[in-house]
């Protein structure tokens, strides 16, 4: 398998978890009272979680279309990287050290993964 193949497996493999993590579950989630009740807990007020989902949806989008522009994308995995950070910090404080605190931080790796094959791949097509 030529490393281009295998960049691109990596990257669609990242992406589509990213897509799946927080743009499907989100959508299909968010107005459930578990969610509503997860923001609260966090301390947010309800409008927060809305606007948060919304942003997630079109940060989504803007990954795995690849008409979207570069810049775009450079702005959804550094909202995605702010949202993952801040959501593990926000578990730190209200509840101590456990799973949800670490949880984002998984998700903040699979994304880095993304970001990394997303510059091989396009250094890669710049360079054919």
């Amino acid at each position: 398998m030529t490393t281009t193949k295998t960049n691109k497996i990596i990257f669609w493999t990242s992406t589509i978890l990213i897509f799946l993590f927080e743009g499907v579950m989100p959508a299909l989630t968010s107005q459930t009272e578990l969610a509503k009740e997860g923001i609260r807990h966090l301390g947010y007020p309800e409008y927060f979680g809305n606007a948060l989902v919304v942003f997630k949806i079109l940060g989504v989008i803007i990954l795995v279309v690849p008409q979207i522009p570069k810049r775009l994308k450079e702005w959804a995995y550094a909202g995605f990287t702010f949202d993952f950070l801040f959501a593990s910090i926000s578990h730190y404080a209200v509840d101590g050290l456990d799973f949800q605190t670490f949880f984002p931080l998984i998700v903040l790796a699979i994304l880095m993964v993304s970001y990394v094959f997303y510059h091989k791949i396009n250094s890669n097509n710049l360079n054919s």
